[in-house]
């Protein structure tokens, strides 16, 4: 039996950044909805992983909606703070995701844990969960990774969040200086992204 293609995809996020990235990396034929369109606020995320905040995200929107919904739960991960932001990625922004306030908390922490850090390769990823959920309960989701490491100071102005201080592996420039189009095709989301297609 073939698959139904999906026409209609609700984005379970109310970052502007990352709903463009996911509308970006979507079929041009599937009509996207956010929650802008149907004035909801986001869920409270207590999971303990990335895989549980986008199932909970996902599964919400859906129920909600009526919808398919395809949502995400990504963060920095620093190898030096034990893995943190982590999952409170966007809460060290704040209540109104100031990922300035957030970048510096960064550097703060770094400097509390080793003051000659900026002479070190201080290695971080970033993870990103996309997950599907479908209105009679089923749902999907996969893991995208990318290495690299932190720079020692903010650059670029392209991108969101942490993206003016990552730079990928391989290369010199952060996530922030980088072309739009040259960040898809090698960042976390598109990993996940890559493998969660054939389900839309």
């Amino acid at each position: 039996m073939k698959k139904r293609k999906i026409l209609e995809l609700f984005i379970g996020s109310n970052n502007q950044g990352k709903l463009k990235e996911i509308k970006d990396l979507l079929p041009k034929n599937i009509k996207v909805f956010s929650p802008k369109n149907f004035n909801i606020k986001s869920p409270k995320e207590n999971g303990k992983t990335f895989k549980d905040n986008s199932i909970i995200k996902a599964k919400y929107f859906s129920k909600k909606t009526g919808k398919i919904c395809l949502a995400d739960d990504s963060g920095l991960e620093i190898y030096k703070l034990n893995k943190l932001p982590g999952i409170y990625s966007a809460r060290w922004g704040g209540k109104n995701n100031n990922f300035n306030l957030a970048i510096n908390k960064v550097y703060k922490k770094l400097t509390k844990k080793d003051k000659n850090w900026k002479k070190k390769k201080i290695q971080a990823r970033f993870v990103c969960a996309l997950t599907i959920y479908w209105p009679n309960g089923r749902s999907v989701t996969r893991i995208g990774k990318i290495e690299g490491k932190i720079s020692i100071s903010k650059k670029g102005f392209n991108g969101f969040g942490y993206d003016p201080i990552f730079v990928p592996k391989g290369k010199k420039l952060t996530f922030g200086e980088m072309k739009p189009d040259l960040k898809y095709r090698i960042d976390h989301r598109f990993k996940a992204f890559k493998k969660i297609k054939i389900f839309l």
